[in-house]
């Protein structure tokens, strides 16, 4: 018993030694001190409520965009949500059908649907101000805020499109054979990864070079392709046999499940680009190890 607490100071000590080890213990740590969980369940949330106002409102803009061409449209619509595995088709049930009306009446309620969708966008923005130790005070106005919110709503949609758009061309280059897998691999992870790379930016108050984002950027971009993966294998062997059993409910404990999984990739992403930028490491293991010396 007496030696536990020399060999956590051991520990200690060599990990402050290895500049990898001593990263990821500088990761770890900040992560905890934000209780960036938290901020991912509260991410995951209003990703929730946000998802199906959201898709409604670009099923709808794809819609009126691509009116002339339905077979175009439903291909992209179909690509759209064959990227989100867990809750795809759950999606296109709630929100496959597009708001009709006269013009006047569709912008309303795109613009409204827009607005409904916003949510999980201001979480991050909390949360990204949370992670960047982002004074109150320099927060974004109450327009500035929902004007942020907007693009990257908007720059999302464009993630799903250009995901979709991928897709086809893979499949016309021959969907099965190598060069185009490695083609749809590189190409939707160059895609996540800017997504990725603007979100960390646009939804930080404060104004700081784009390089402090690239890193999280990258490894959040590796760890959504992991997570793509990992969906589609979960709704082919476990939700689709749940269903049969709890229905519906099923289904939200597994888009729950997703949004959440999604919420701390890009959550650690953003620890990952603070502890680079402000080279909060090496750290102590354990917060006791860090009362001692002061």
């Amino acid at each position: 018993m007496n030696d536990q607490p020399k060999l956590v100071e051991r520990l200690d000590h060599a990990q402050q030694q290895r500049p990898a080890a001593a990263f990821l213990v500088g990761v770890y740590r900040k992560f905890s001190d934000d209780r960036a969980s938290r901020l991912g369940a509260l991410i995951a949330y209003y990703a929730f409520f946000s998802i199906f106002p959201a898709m409604l409102a670009l099923v709808t803009i794809l819609g009126f965009v691509l009116q002339d061409n339905p077979s175009l449209r439903d291909d992209v619509q179909e690509g759209v949500l064959a990227q989100l595995p867990v809750i795809g088709d759950y999606v296109s049930d709630a929100a496959g059908r597009q708001l009709t009306g006269n013009t006047a009446a569709l912008v309303i309620g795109v613009v409204t649907a827009l607005w409904a969708g916003m949510g999980a966008m201001q979480a991050s923005q909390d949360a990204m101000n949370t992670v960047w130790e982002v004074p109150r005070h320099e927060d974004p106005t109450f327009l500035a805020k929902r004007g942020r919110s907007m693009l990257m709503l908007l720059v999302m949609g464009g993630l799903l499109i250009g995901g979709s758009v991928l897709t086809q061309i893979a499949s016309n280059i021959g969907g099965v054979n190598v060069v185009a897998r490695a083609f749809l691999f590189v190409g939707t992870f160059a895609l996540n990864t800017l997504v990725l790379l603007v979100g960390y930016k646009v939804l930080m108050a404060e104004s700081r070079p784009w390089r402090d984002f690239v890193p999280g950027a990258i490894l959040a971009g590796v760890g959504y392709q992991i997570l793509q993966l990992v969906g589609q294998l979960y709704v082919n062997r476990v939700l689709k046999g749940a269903q049969d059993v709890y229905g519906t409910f099923a289904t939200v404990i597994g888009l729950l499940s997703w949004l959440y999984l999604l919420s701390m990739n890009f959550l650690v992403g953003a620890e990952i680009n603070v502890v680079a930028a402000k080279r909060l490491w090496p750290r102590r293991l354990t917060r006791k190890l860090d009362l001692r010396d002061a």
